[in-house]
């Protein structure tokens, strides 16, 4: 973390030659620097045309300059802006005269980061903008911007009060026992748990489908040498990105391709069939493709229907059950009913696929004729959870999904804690405890290595 007491200044568009280039400078008092760069302190938040001056007094640029004064700014200090031509060389020398006059150059986030230390935006916010410049599709545009504009940090507060509310009850009737307060007999405590716990899950499936929306769910195709797996790649992803050929083990490393459903990234992972085999690349080829599995949030496990003629269990590699990881959400797929006359659709026979009472979806598809990707997609955008619309959904990060997880942990245990002890210090102890787990999300409950590890991955000049 650097000293906030610093000028700080970059350049606020992307490198390169442009029609414009921004140079972004803030701090305490930038008055007299302002002065220097154009000859007067310009009025607040209008644009300004000025010559940009160096230190013999020569022009460096012309363009239009912008002061806004603390506290109405992004950052809260003063900033200055100053829009001139963008080329490389005259976006450098105003960069060198802003460092001439006292201000240092910016780590990346660092703007973004003093809006959060000065209370402009809270941390839930912050990330919203990196979220936002990040967003590669119209709809993580949307929700980044609801996340900037503060539609998840709003439920984040709205929770955090309920649980303080909840925490000032049970600690007076702690501290006060004079007052005859007993919550356990009167149940408030109780319900109010319990209200906290059905707010904390519905927004858990929110911020669960908001990591989806921002990171995307990461699919990987298993199965048997020659199932059909790079021939699915390649129908999901609308080009060739896998060579197809009818000898098994053609693929030997792993093929990645990214696509959208419903305007939701979904990450395709293509691995080498899985087989017993003496050849050390594709040895290396199954190592690596166990990786995937093991890191999926989904498999889709291929089999040749035209082979197994539907019965799944004949097509599965017998040491994959033994190794699939407990966690793993797991797909079948019957592939080439092209070829076995199966018909297209979902199929509620699972052919013996069970594993400790667990069952799991089967699809029957062609990777070469396209019947049943319809019922795929429609499959796949459940598994990311999906509802038919994503209209007030905001995105979210997995360290904010992991808090709120620790919260629902947390609520759970002192709901049972509740029930069999009713200990009202236990009960206090883990509220303030869910307190400090929702508090990380929004920056209320934090410290400085969290805090350099978000805004290192934000652009400089942000």
């Amino acid at each position: 973390m650097g000293n906030d007491t610093d000028v700080i200044a970059a350049l606020a568009t992307a490198p390169g030659r442009g029609g414009i280039g921004i140079v972004r400078v803030s701090g305490r008092n930038l008055g007299p620097m302002l002065e220097q760069l154009v000859g007067k302190i310009t009025p607040p938040r209008q644009a300004y045309y000025s010559e940009f001056r160096d230190g013999m007094g020569g022009v460096v640029d012309q363009g239009l300059s912008l002061f806004f004064p603390a506290p109405k700014s992004f950052t809260g200090e003063d900033v200055v802006e100053l829009h001139g031509h963008g080329g490389p060389v005259v976006m450098d020398a105003l960069l060198a005269r802003v460092v001439e006059l006292g201000a240092r150059l910016a780590r990346p986030g660092e703007f973004s980061e003093r809006a959060f230390l000065n209370g402009k935006l809270d941390l839930a916010q912050a990330e919203g903008i990196a979220d936002l410049i990040a967003a590669d599709s119209d709809q993580a545009a949307r929700n980044a911007l609801r996340t900037l504009q503060g539609a998840f940090s709003q439920r984040i507060h709205s929770l955090t009060e309920d649980l303080v509310r909840l925490r000032v009850y049970v600690e007076a009737a702690i501290d006060f026992p004079e007052e005859d307060i007993d919550f356990l007999s009167e149940g408030r405590v109780a319900e109010s748990l319990d209200n906290l716990v059905q707010k904390l899950d519905s927004l858990v499936a929110d911020a669960g489908q908001g990591v989806l929306l921002q990171e995307g769910m990461t699919v990987v195709i298993a199965g048997r040498p020659n199932a059909g797996k790079s021939s699915l790649l390649n129908r999901l992803s609308g080009r060739d990105s896998a060579i197809v050929t009818s000898i098994p083990g053609t693929t030997r490393d792993l093929l990645r391709e990214r696509i959208d459903i419903d305007g939701m990234p979904l990450h395709i992972v293509d691995t080498a069939g899985l087989r017993e085999s003496a050849d050390e690349v594709e040895q290396e080829g199954m190592r690596r493709a166990w990786e995937e599995i093991s890191r999926a949030d989904r498999v889709l496990f291929m089999v040749d229907s035209s082979e197994s003629r539907g019965v799944i269990a004949e097509q599965i590699w017998p040491e994959f059950f033994a190794r699939l990881p407990e966690h793993q959400h797991l797909t079948f797929l019957l592939n080439k009913i092209d070829i076995s006359g199966l018909p297209a659709g979902r199929d509620i026979n699972l052919g013996g696929v069970t594993k400790e009472n667990k069952t799991y979806p089967v699809l029957r598809l062609s990777a070469t004729t396209g019947a049943g990707f319809d019922d795929l997609r429609e499959h796949l955008a459940e598994c990311m959870g999906y509802r038919g619309t994503t209209e007030g959904l905001f995105t979210a990060r997995r360290r904010h999904l992991d808090a709120l997880t620790n919260t629902q942990r947390v609520l759970r245990d002192a709901a049972e804690q509740l029930r069999t002890s009713g200990q009202g210090e236990l009960l206090a102890a883990d509220l303030l405890q869910a307190q400090r787990l929702v508090g990380q999300i929004t920056g209320e409950f934090t410290n400085d290595d969290l805090l350099g590890e978000i805004f290192s991955t934000f652009c400089v000049g942000k």
